[in-house]
């Protein structure tokens, strides 16, 4: 059976309702074209996922309304024949959104007759494998949608994302279930509704040393059931003393990391769903998990990596948090710190946002380097001896005290964007902490507006999901 799901971009979910919430109390509606990513097989539940992705919302013209009231609204078709053309050429999908002023939280008896004509016009006119998505939104701004396949068949939406400065979750019976004693405690602090979104996000780990298995262990613990993990690595070592789960038998048996890490989370016994890759991120094996998370914790050292899923980001409005441990230590013979830096930014489609790229967390020549050593290792040892690349040099130093704290970072910043717990200024898309100071700073960045991946020349692609090749990245 076929799943569907929903994410909408901030800035149009703002748009909507400002377009569909009137003061006359009467119906409104509008479109908006949808980027799609296509999910084979979910990850955790074996069936095939269609996860539309906002791209451009566009308001029903008022001279097309012929008549409306606060329980029906009719239009003109010209406008839903101009959305399915541009749809048609840009390889997007329409969703056609009305509001219910007077409350009814579920599609009326008039919208179910009149909602197939709607994808009877739409297949007509864009060919018999046409989709149309239909959404309602209530005064108390709750949204349902459903994905029309044909005349008489649609799907439920399970899911409805809102995703930008905050992310709000939509679906069934949210706020109604009661949490597992193991909870109970969290919700005293929280509230149910917490407890229960967090319960429903399919999360995605990837890196699980320092940062990314004290993500992991943190995950179940506050109600996150589904999570998938990726490393290629096996367990060192020298790994011990921040990795942790993991214990010298692990790295005596070369087990991989993300095993490790599985098995105790498992071993915990609540109900926990953990999906394993042991591949570089970028590898095509991985792409259909990261579509099908509605999160990702990036806790890579790798620049190519990030790379990737700064892009990522941006076409499927996923938000990344990214995190990272910078230590300087002087050159004296008893070695002192420096700086000693935790960092958070998270990357989301959001104006004036600036992605790592702009914020020069990557840097571009080490990623070109490591996309040679990973292509032709060969050559990349002929740059080294030469000079032409960027050695290796001494491992980077790691405290398990400072990897630990960054992770709780990254976890009180997705709390925060879910439940608002710091008050209305409490977001940070970067957020550095000082440990060696106790202070936390907010870098600004310099925002590039011709960056191709957060500027205006990148916003192009924001919510495309699906495009040949991946992430319109040649190579």
């Amino acid at each position: 059976m076929t799943t569907a799901s929903l994410t909408l971009q901030e800035q149009h979910w703002k748009y909507l309702q400002e377009i569909l919430v009137r003061t006359d109390g009467a119906e409104r509606a509008a479109y908006v074209l949808c980027g799609l990513a296509t999910i084979d097989a979910d990850p955790w539940d074996g069936q095939p996922h269609h996860k539309f992705i906002s791209y451009e919302a566009i308001p029903v013209p008022e001279e097309e309304i012929v008549s409306s009231s606060a329980e029906h609204i009719t239009w003109k078709t010209d406008s839903l024949v101009h959305a399915l053309k541009t749809a048609q050429a840009k390889d997007l999908t329409v969703a056609i959104f009305h509001s219910h002023p007077g409350g009814l939280e579920k599609f009326s008896a008039q919208d179910d007759a009149n909602e197939p004509d709607l994808i009877e016009l739409a297949q007509n006119r864009n060919g018999s494998d046409t989709k149309l998505l239909s959404v309602i939104l209530t005064p108390l701004r709750k949204l349902v949608g459903r994905l029309w396949i044909n005349q008489q068949e649609f799907i439920s939406l399970q899911m409805i994302r809102v995703v930008g400065e905050s992310i709000r979750l939509h679906y069934p019976n949210r706020g109604q279930g009661v949490s597992s004693p193991a909870f109970q405690r969290q919700a005293l602090a929280f509230g149910e509704a917490l407890n229960q979104d967090l319960s429903m996000l399919r999360v995605g780990v990837i890196g699980c040393g320092g940062t990314g298995s004290a993500i992991a262990m943190l995950l179940p613990k506050m109600a996150i059931r589904q999570i998938a993990l990726f490393d290629k690595d096996i367990v060192e070592e020298s790994n011990l003393n921040r990795l942790h789960g993991a214990t010298l038998d692990d790295a005596r048996a070369q087990r991989p990391k993300v095993e490790v890490i599985k098995r105790v989370l498992t071993e915990l016994g609540l109900g926990i769903e953990v999906r394993t890759y042991q591949s570089w991120v970028g590898e095509t094996e991985c792409r259909q998990a990261l579509k099908a998370c509605d999160i990702l914790f990036c806790c890579t050292d790798d620049h190519t990596g990030r790379l990737m899923l700064n892009r990522f980001a941006y076409y499927y409005a996923t938000p990344i948090f990214d995190m990272g441990l910078a230590v300087e230590i002087s050159h004296k013979e008893t070695a002192e710190i420096k700086a000693l830096d935790g960092r958070i930014t998270v990357l989301v489609p959001a104006p004036g946002h600036a992605c790592l790229l702009c914020r020069e967390v990557i840097n571009p020549v080490i990623a070109r380097d490591e996309t040679l050593k990973r292509s032709n290792p060969t050559e990349y040892e002929r740059q080294k001896a030469e000079a032409y690349v960027i050695g290796e040099g001494n491992p980077s130093p790691a405290v398990v005290l400072f990897t630990t704290e960054v992770a709780i970072m990254a976890m009180e910043e997705l709390v925060h964007r879910l439940q608002g717990f710091r008050g209305e200024d409490g977001m940070a898309a970067h957020r550095v902490r000082k440990f060696h100071l106790t202070t936390d700073r907010k870098p600004a960045a310099i925002y590039n507006l011709n960056c191709p991946v957060c500027g205006n020349t990148g916003a192009e692609w924001w919510g495309r999901g699906d495009v040949i090749p991946f992430l319109n990245v040649v190579g």
